[in-house]
């Protein structure tokens, strides 16, 4: 099946609530009218709904100002993350005047695992799951410098999802060192699969390594009951994720608000 609408729907029905009910220790879940607030501790906070809201006007403009005012109190930043098919559609624009900021647009791309498993061969390119703390440390450290940003809470979250078998870490490594980093996170009693990460270092780009990477993680998907394949993809992968067969279904932004 490549009919985005279908393949939409699919996404609406089973991945997107993963946002909210799938979710690490120490995580609490309000829910406020339509929206789903999320709350750790010592993390930045999360905020997302339905397709459709169903408020509009002042009543969203309420909505949004309790959820900022929540972190606000707690002297804490939030994310509101929003699909270019929801309605109502001003909901971006109430956004940005209630002092969030957008994180940038990305593409929500969606295939058939199945289809993205043919074996891709890069010379002297080994690519493997991760073993180890140091290869999860190895991991992180190439992937800070790939998106220049920390990804220390990568570590973390790695470390502590070891036994998961929903989530997998997979590495490229050229004469011992990891050249890029990807993850697999399937979603708990639903046929979907994330693809993230994907970072490669500059000078081994345009390899096929990042294709290396999906081929390598659509097989463990495969195997593991998943049938469809989920990236939000930037502007850089989404054209290679497109010629491998992954189908276009919306736009996702993420809205940030910064005490």
């Amino acid at each position: 099946m490549t009919d985005a609408a279908a393949l939409l729907r699919a996404f609406d029905d089973q991945a997107r609530t993963a946002e909210w009910t799938v979710l690490d220790p120490g995580s609490t879940v309000h829910r406020d009218g339509p929206i789903f607030r999320v709350f750790w501790p010592k993390r930045s906070g999360f905020v997302g709904g339905p397709p459709d809201l169903g408020v509009s006007g002042t009543e969203l403009d309420e909505l949004i100002a309790r959820q900022r005012d929540f972190f606000a109190e707690r002297g804490q930043a939030v994310e509101w993350k929003t699909w270019g098919h929801d309605t109502p559609a001003d909901l971006p624009e109430r956004l940005l005047a209630a002092g969030f900021e957008s994180d940038g647009q990305e593409t929500v791309l969606v295939g058939l695992a199945e289809e993205m498993t043919a074996p891709v061969h890069v010379d002297g390119v080994v690519v493997r799951e991760v073993e180890d703390e140091a290869d999860v440390h190895r991991l992180a450290a190439t992937a800070t410098e790939v998106f220049g940003r920390k990804h220390d809470w990568l570590v973390d979250r790695l470390i502590e999802k070891k036994d998961d078998p929903n989530m997998v870490a997979v590495i490229a490594e050229a004469d011992g060192k990891v050249v890029s980093s990807s993850r697999l996170e399937i979603v708990p009693g639903t046929e979907f699969g994330g693809l993230w990460g994907g970072g490669t270092l500059a000078e081994w780009r345009g390899k096929g390594i990042y294709r290396a990477l999906v081929a390598h993680r659509a097989r463990i998907a495969l195997e593991r009951g998943v049938k469809y394949l989920q990236v939000d993809a930037s502007e850089d992968s989404r054209p290679i994720l497109e010629r491998l067969g992954f189908v276009k279904v919306t736009t996702t932004t993420g809205y940030v608000w910064k005490p």
